[in-house]
């Protein structure tokens, strides 16, 4: 008789569990859904450490539409040249004929939610696209030549500034491509220019956008804006040398007409790693906020050095060359392109 509450317990949580299981089993099928255990390691350029498609993904990325490209004004401040971790770009100043082929990344929840280059919310869920030298914003079309996939994204950011990739896409334009578990893949990018017959036809059916078809004929000869190469590093460069590479920070400005940084309280003395300048402050800002995302072991200063002409992004000051030239190769092996180093 003493071994009978224990029994009559042990049934009653039995069916307890019992209902509770058919009671989950009648719930509403969630809109999100968990993403793929792939999706969350993907390693190889899939994404930048932490980045990667976050803990819930919408259940409808299919029914997502393509970009509808229309005429829009171009961003002025996003329009000027730049410089990112010594290398130069010239964005283009007006929508034109470009043909791209290269690799393709995409960024997601690390900055979902943060501004992109012209103002605006990133959100990885619609079809953007972030470029280094496409005028913003602008339309274009991006092909995966590998499973003939083609798809219209709006280009509002700038990016990627990884050695080798061409252009970084939101997560849902890479899953519609095919490569959110790879990570990256190869792609055709074509600018949209309005007034074209293709621009009509993509701003009058939106959901329908066809890969360009094969063609027996050599292909048209890419339209690229020439990138002035960086200055040649040297092994023991003396501090006059590296005085004149710090002065060299964008397409359009020379060493006679730019005066000398005046020195803040963030950049007093010693070994300095220029980022990025910009001849406006809100560029610099938001390479500043990127590259902390992606440098989130970067324990040193980042801060805009200004002179009231040129917006600097520099970090440190560093002891010693030595400890400015580790900081910098870890920057390299991320980017695969180096900051500048700089002496005051």
């Amino acid at each position: 008789m003493s071994r009978l509450p224990a029994v009559l317990r042990c049934s009653l949580l039995v069916v307890a569990l019992l209902a509770f299981s058919a009671c989950s089993m009648l719930r509403a099928p969630t809109t999100r859904v968990k993403p793929t255990p792939a999706s969350q390691t993907t390693k190889g350029g899939g994404y930048y450490k932490d980045d990667g498609p976050g803990d819930e993904i919408p259940a409808n990325l299919d029914a997502i539409p393509n970009a509808v490209p229309r005429v829009e004004p171009l961003h002025k401040g996003a329009s000027r040249p730049y410089t990112v971790l010594g290398k130069s770009y010239v964005p283009q100043t007006k929508i034109q004929t470009f043909r791209q082929e290269g690799l393709a990344s995409w960024y997601g929840k690390k900055f979902h939610g943060q501004k992109t280059s012209i103002g605006e919310t990133y959100d990885m869920f619609a079809m953007t696209a972030a470029h280094t030298t496409l005028a913003l914003p602008s339309y274009a079309r991006v092909s995966n030549p590998k499973n003939g996939r083609s798809i219209v994204v709006r280009v509002n950011d700038r990016g990627p500034f990884h050695a080798g990739r061409v252009i970084d896409l939101s997560y849902t334009a890479a899953y519609k491509l095919g490569f959110i578990e790879s990570g990256s893949g190869p792609v055709v990018v074509e600018s949209i220019v309005p007034g074209t017959p293709l621009f009509a036809a993509l701003a009058a059916k939106p959901a329908t956008v066809a890969a360009p078809s094969p063609s027996p004929a050599p292909a048209p000869t890419p339209i690229h804006i020439p990138v002035p190469a960086s200055a040649p590093a040297s092994p023991e460069p003396d501090s006059q040398a590296l005085d004149a590479l710090a002065l060299s920070f964008s397409a359009d400005d020379s060493p006679d007409t730019e005066t000398q940084t005046s020195v803040t309280s963030e950049s007093a003395s010693g070994f300095f790693l220029q980022l990025g300048a910009f001849s406006q402050p809100e560029n610099a800002e938001n390479l500043k906020e990127r590259l902390l995302r992606e440098l989130d072991w970067l324990s040193d200063p980042v801060f805009i050095q200004s002179d009231g002409n040129f917006y600097r992004l520099q970090t440190g000051p560093y002891a010693s060359r030595e400890t400015a030239l580790e900081i910098a190769e870890r920057i390299r092996a991320t980017f695969g392109q180096s900051p500048t180093l700089v002496i005051r």
